[in-house]
């Protein structure tokens, strides 16, 4: 019996105890930990961040329900245009839409930015044929890093002097001359038909009443 409880006693935990930390190591440990980590991760986004940009800011182009997570062909063939990665002889519209066709799912209309780099790389090739497929990948890079979709201005009129004697006002004759005042601003209805002035035969009578009943009031 006495070999049995000496069995099943456990043996005494002779591990050393801590020795209490000092708590403002501690946070600057940490701080220093985060700090880093911070620094890694912001160097990681930064060196796509001006290409990535540049995606997110076509993706949206024209759509307000877009989250600039994905973008769709037409705005794909935008980017394509407006950043000369077509330049009509390496690259051209039909290498554009058959690179986008390729690399998106089967049943997707959209490509993520992963896929975007793919097609990129894919166009590469073909845009930059002198260069290794590295340096052709950097080059195209170039070609969209901080871009912006390109908006089309209000088309100006052209003046030329042929339309400046059309829409001359003094120069004008007959009944068209009529129409405008000699300031050439436009008369209205006035320039358009003979109105008849029916305030009275005379100014004299206008408050009075007409002759008839001047007269009548007379008797």
């Amino acid at each position: 019996m006495a070999d049995n409880k000496a069995k099943s006693t456990k043996p005494a935990n002779r591990t050393p105890p801590k020795s209490p930390s000092d708590p403002t190591k501690d946070r600057a440990a940490k701080r220093l930990s985060c700090d880093s980590n911070s620094s890694h991760e912001g160097a990681m986004a930064g060196e796509l961040s001006a290409l990535e940009e540049a995606f997110r800011k076509f993706a949206i182009h024209g759509d307000t329900r877009a989250t600039g997570k994905e973008m769709h062909g037409k705005n794909w063939s935008k980017l394509c245009k407006d950043c000369h990665v077509i330049d009509g002889k390496n690259v051209t519209i039909t290498d554009v839409d058959i690179v986008f066709s390729k690399i998106k799912g089967k049943s997707s209309r959209t490509i993520t930015f992963e896929q975007f780099k793919e097609a990129l790389q894919e166009l590469s090739k073909k845009r930059f044929k002198d260069k290794s497929d590295e340096e052709a990948v950097q080059e195209i890079y170039k070609l969209i890093e901080g871009k912006a979709p390109i908006i089309s201005g209000v088309t100006k009129a052209i003046s030329s002097p042929t339309v400046s004697r059309l829409t001359d006002t003094s120069k004008f004759t007959g009944s068209h001359k009529e129409r405008f005042d000699p300031s050439g601003k436009g008369k209205g209805k006035a320039g358009r038909e003979d109105l008849v002035d029916a305030s009275g035969y005379v100014s004299g009578y206008k408050h009075a009443g007409t002759y008839d009943q001047k007269v009548q009031g007379s008797k």
